[in-house]
């Protein structure tokens, strides 16, 4: 009998406080019989007092219509779902998912935002964190009581002593002129009849602290720290209570002295303030607090998880520095804060100094550039002992020199008394990779945790110096893989918003997202090829990979007036030959503190994105059925594929720049004639890798593409040498060299030991390590061949010396997999296909097979 999933809510992983009133439905099935196939499917949706049932007459189970009435706010309904065979048998209902939206309409915000009025220097990167409370009465049995919470700054709420939810770093970064994230927190169980409180703590987060590099910004979004709540409260005899934040509530000073994303956070526990946010506690010496302004239209709920703390990490060594320091080593290159169990004298201050590197035995800071990366926390003498971590930062790290511990920090390390907590957005992990070659494994592990680190709340650049900056370009070409490690639909999807919120009115994508002053190079915002082009590809990337043509629709203005922003500034030749680029940025080849001087031509790359995007918003046209602007698009990418094979492609199918990156774009993005200057172009490609001596000579733009080029045109043994090389640069280097993330720079760490001199050298960095997408696809041999995975390509290609692979992939439609061994010239093979899907099966030496749902073994004999 076939068995249906609880469904899933838009791409929420908890829909709780969700901002949709139509939200779409998905499902897997399982346990069909052979050949078995979905005809109906019937959604009930269960209301109080009231249940409708919804049939539909549709093979689909992703992302379908929201069936019944729109909800309403604060509305919580059931949902569950049943299907029907071709075979015209019902399944059983499926398990129910319980949703609720958050607060849809501005009318529904009572609140205002409110903080301490302090009179302190606005260019300070010391300003003192605070505290709001306010007490109010539960006069009755309560039935659910419900946190919306949102801040200027960075904020953690507690009900009656006691931290609500468990999200860090909320709510988060978005461009907050426009939109200010809120989340919605169930505080039932928290409250108690009679005399309750409410507070919140408050931190500069990215809303008013530093950020940008050469000295950074301060005040960027506004100056000030406010709280901004509405605790509803629903008793069991039908009556409510809002307790809002207002000028009724009150503020002081937090025993954080200072916290900044980039500098860390200064905590002195003889300030903390016992029981504060208590119902018992007077607050009569606390200030009045400030109330400020926020257009309650601004304010939406989350579309993808919070930031969370998800693992935890004990330090593996505990070494003395040739100074003297004593250094935590945690093993690994992660993001996160430590938190510390410590007993000492009041008074007493212990400093955790972190960085990703060492160097001559030393914590080296120099990456790092301006940000100090640095917490104190200041001991309150407790008997008992003392339990901190930090709250409104988080480091890039796998060091950390501790300094002040008043104890034996050997034993005391041992004990568990100093963790590394792991922080990043939430995301469920969607893809997994394994194979007979251990240092690729570790490659593609260096991969995940790069990217773990990475998106926190937004997708990153680095997580340990000052910076820290949504850069569009490398979230563009990363955009498959993370969509193939994780779960990233309704985090990318809303952060998308945020890229349409800051494109200039001409249609230029700016290099970041949000966007931050910067000088000289950034500053105007310009447009540039592959930076930009974020505004098409990765919606299109986002489909192809989740089956969400919601993003397509959402995002099809801005991606179109991205390309209209182009083609005015290329001209009528079509070339984009003129103005400021990027280029095939950090090609090995170029000087440390040029990384635009790469050896592919920037004009090429440009010219190239063009016709890639052009022909990008002509497909996302023709999925939304809009058909004039599928043909404009259409026309504009085949003039632009003409434009690009004129200036530079040669007769011969050589280009006009000799490099690899330039053969991988021609190649991937299709803008040869024919098959014949294909063959020309993999062959110059080929032969280009192996005077390389099979070490990268691409950057940025080319180091996702050249392995899917090679193997497109049948040099699949090229890219293996290209990905099992160990010599500088390489990606094995980096593993060799003992890399636990990927690297900004192939050679961040130098075959002597030392660090690379370039200002841009972080350790912590995923765009090139984009090639996971490719050991998924084509080593293990696992792809989507239609949107969201309806119809998948098991396509293995052995190669290097491999004996094994395997790729799992939980696809909308439930989990695909793949294994393969080579017995000798015997290639055994394993795939799963997920209930709702088909597949095709493409062996070497064999025919392509047509394959349905189910477990399906093969074996072939290589062909020589």
């Amino acid at each position: 009998m076939t068995t249906v999933s609880a469904p899933r809510i838009e791409h929420h992983r908890e829909p709780f406080g969700i901002g949709e009133s139509r939200p779409r439905l998905s499902w897997t099935l399982s346990d069909a019989p052979e050949d078995w196939h979905q005809a109906r499917y019937a959604v009930t949706v269960i209301r109080p007092g009231a249940e409708e049932t919804f049939e539909v007459a549709s093979a689909e189970q992703v992302l379908v219509p929201w069936p019944s009435r729109p909800l309403g706010s604060r509305e919580r309904v059931g949902v569950r779902v049943a299907v029907q065979g071709a075979d015209g048998v019902w399944s059983a209902a499926g398990p129910e998912t319980h949703v609720e939206t958050g607060l849809l309409r501005a009318e529904d915000w009572t609140a205002r935002p409110v903080g301490a009025d302090l009179d302190e220097d606005p260019e300070s990167d010391a300003r003192r964190a605070t505290l709001v409370r306010r007490g109010f009465r539960v006069d009755g049995e309560v039935a659910d009581a419900r946190l919306y919470a949102s801040a200027h700054g960075l904020y953690e709420a507690e009900v009656n002593g006691r931290r609500v939810g468990s999200d860090t770093l909320s709510p988060g970064w978005t461009v907050y002129r426009s939109r200010l994230r809120y989340y919605t927190y169930d505080v039932t169980d928290l409250l108690a009849e009679g005399e309750n409180a409410i507070g919140a703590w408050l931190g500069d987060g990215w809303y008013r602290g530093r950020l940008g590099w050469r000295g950074g910004t301060r005040n960027i979004f506004g100056s000030d720290l406010s709280f901004l709540g509405q605790l509803e409260i629903t008793y069991t005899d039908g009556r409510r209570q809002t307790v809002a934040t207002d000028a009724t509530w009150r503020a002081t000073l937090s025993p954080i002295l200072r916290s900044g994303i980039y500098d860390g956070e200064d905590y002195d526990a003889r300030r903390e303030i016992p029981d504060w946010s208590t119902g018992s506690f007077d607050d009569s010496g606390w200030l009045p607090v400030s109330v400020r302004a926020r257009d309650p239209r601004t304010l939406v709920a989350p579309t993808g998880p919070p930031v969370r703390i998800t693992e935890q990490v004990s330090p593996v060594a505990v070494l003395t520095s040739p100074s003297g320091a004593r250094i935590l080593d945690f093993g690994q290159n992660l993001v996160g804060r430590i938190r510390i169990r410590v007993s000492g004298p009041s008074g007493a201050t212990v400093s955790l100094r972190t960085a990703e590197v060492l160097q001559d035995g030393e914590l080296y800071t120099r990456p790092l550039r301006s940000a100090r990366s640095t917490d104190h926390y200041t001991l309150a003498g407790r008997s008992e002992g003392e339990e901190w971590e930090p709250r409104f930062t988080f480091h890039g790290f796998r060091y950390a020199e501790v300094s002040g511990w008043p104890g034996d920090l050997d034993a005391d390390a041992a004990a568990g008394a100093l963790t590394a907590r792991v922080l990043h957005t939430d995301l469920e992990r969607t893809g997994w990779f394994a194979c007979s070659d251990p240092l690729v494994e570790q490659l593609h592990r260096n991969v995940v945790w790069g990217m773990r680190g990475n998106f926190v709340d937004i997708p990153t650049d680095c997580p340990q110096r000052d910076e820290r900056v949504g850069w569009t370009g490398d979230i563009q070409v990363f955009g498959p893989t993370a969509a193939t490690l994780f779960d990233v639909a309704g985090m990318l999807t809303g952060w998308l918003r945020d890229v349409e919120a800051e494109q200039l009115s001409d249609g230029t994508v700016p290099w970041f997202v949000p966007v931050i002053p910067t000088h000289k190079v950034w500053s105007p915002i310009r447009p540039g090829a592959a930076w930009g082009d974020v505004a098409t590809l990765l919606p299109w990337t986002l489909y192809r990979r989740f089956g969400d043509a919601g993003v397509l629709d959402a995002q099809f203005d801005s991606a179109r007036r991205w390309v209209d922003k182009v083609e005015s500034v290329a001209g009528a030749d079509r070339v984009w030959d003129e103005g400021f680029q990027l280029g095939d940025w950090l090609d090995p080849a170029a000087p440390p503190q040029d990384p635009a001087a790469g050896r592919t031509d920037r004009h090429l790359v440009a010219t190239a994105y063009f016709a890639r995007s052009a022909r990008a918003v002509a497909d996302m046209a023709g999925v939304l059925g809009l058909d004039a602007e599928a043909a404009h698009y259409g026309s504009l990418a085949d003039e632009v594929t003409a434009a690009f094979r004129a200036a530079y492609v040669r007769p011969d199918g050589t280009m006009t720049s000799d490099a690899q990156t330039a053969y991988a774009l021609a190649i991937v993005f299709d803008l040869l004639p024919d098959e014949k200057h294909r063959t020309t172009a993999g062959a110059r490609l080929a032969a280009l890798v192996r005077a390389a001596g099979n070490r990268i000579a691409t950057g940025f733009v080319g180091t996702p593409l050249v392995c899917d080029a090679l193997t497109l045109t049948g040099h699949a043994d090229t890219a293996y040498d290209l990905l099992l090389e160990r010599e500088c640069p390489s990606w094995l280097y980096q593993v060799v060299q003992g890399a636990t993330t990927v690297w900004e720079r192939w050679d961040a760490l130098r075959p002597d030991g030392t660090v690379n001199p370039g200002t841009m050298t972080s350790f912590n960095h995923y765009a090139l390590g984009a090639v996971a997408d490719w050991l998924h696809r084509s080593v293990a041999g696992l792809a989507s061949a239609q949107p969201g995975y309806r119809r998948i390509r098991f396509a293995p290609r052995p190669g290097g010396g491999l004996t094994r692979a395997s790729a799992r992939q939980r696809t909308p439609y439930g989990e695909a997999a793949i294994s393969w061994e080579l017995h000798g010239d015997e290639l055994a093979v394993d795939v799963v296909v997920p209930v709702g899907t088909t597949a095709e099966l493409d062996l070497p030496g064999a025919a392509v097979e047509q394959l349905g749902h189910g477990a399906h073994t093969r074996s072939v004999r290589l062909p020589l």
